[in-house]
């Protein structure tokens, strides 16, 4: 497991080669999950949150065209 705090707030915890979370404040919101013959799908949150997670998430997906909206409670197991 590898913890990068890139800003104030703003956490990415790579859990293994093929997950990697983005943690505002403490709650995972974004990510990647490596797919099907390696490739990288990357989601975010259904969950409207504060003004400030919805910059880190939008900091984080910045350059990412395709990404798949997932139930909070779908992240959240992804950590659990």
């Amino acid at each position: 497991m590898k913890i990068t705090q890139t800003g104030s707030n703003y956490t990415v915890v790579e859990i293994n080669d093929k997950l990697e979370i983005l943690f505002s404040y403490k709650t995972p919101v974004a990510g990647y999950q490596q797919g099907i013959g390696g490739v990288a799908r990357y989601f975010k949150t259904n969950k409207k949150w504060s003004r400030t997670t919805s910059r880190h998430i939008n900091k984080y997906l910045k350059g990412i065209t395709v990404f798949r909206i997932m139930p909070q409670e779908q992240i959240d197991k992804l950590v659990s």
